[in-house]
């Protein structure tokens, strides 16, 4: 059976940066499930599974557009270190959630100054080419059972069909883990 809309696909992947490093891999783990048409991976990969059959192996470059976005300078911001209640050291790197009117939202420290620090509410693979190496392991159609969670709402698309979805409208540049607002039900925010 090949992949197309409604069908449960389940992958093994490797993520490189475009220097060849490894990002991400379901290596040494159970395959990536998703049902194709759901929003439930990144546009970019999910256009490309489209007609793929079991036990195809190819790579793909997801653009940024059709990724994670592309990078926002607006989506940093300075703030004093004191915003960060009982956190003993600050350091570059560390990731926190912010309240927002749409719900939790990943944000990374970018740097760290004297008395205040950078924030960035970018993805931190926005701007970036994802490149993947594919392997399908299975395909076959969706139940009613594995379409249910989409009735009544979406999964990070920021609408379904005549639905607004609670996720605010941010598309698939948010990560669906579950935490950021958007009404998910899976994880692992480098699946895509």
């Amino acid at each position: 059976m090949k992949i197309a809309e409604k069908t449960v696909v389940q992958m093994h992947y490797t993520l490189k940066s475009d220097e060849g490093a490894v990002v991400d891999s379901s290596e040494g783990r159970e395959p990536l499930q998703y049902i194709q048409g759901m929003h439930m991976i990144v546009p970019g990969l999910e256009k490309a599974m489209v007609g793929h059959d079991v036990g195809d192996k190819f790579d793909v470059v997801v653009i940024p557009a059709e990724g994670y976005g592309e990078y926002d300078e607006k989506m940093t911001q300075e703030v004093p270190l004191d915003v960060f209640q009982g956190v003993e050291k600050v350091e570059a790197g560390m990731m926190f959630y912010a309240q927002t009117p749409g719900g939790p939202m990943p944000i990374r420290i970018k740097s760290v100054g004297e008395k205040t620090a950078v924030i960035d509410a970018n993805h931190e693979l926005a701007g970036k080419n994802l490149n993947f190496a594919i392997e399908v392991v299975s395909v076959r159609e969706a139940t009613e059972e594995d379409l249910k969670p989409f009735e009544h709402h979406c999964c990070c698309g920021g609408h379904d069909g005549d639905h607004e979805c609670e996720c605010g409208g941010h598309g698939n540049k948010e990560n669906c883990d579950g935490k950021g607002g958007c009404g998910c039900e899976h994880h692992d925010e480098h699946h895509g």
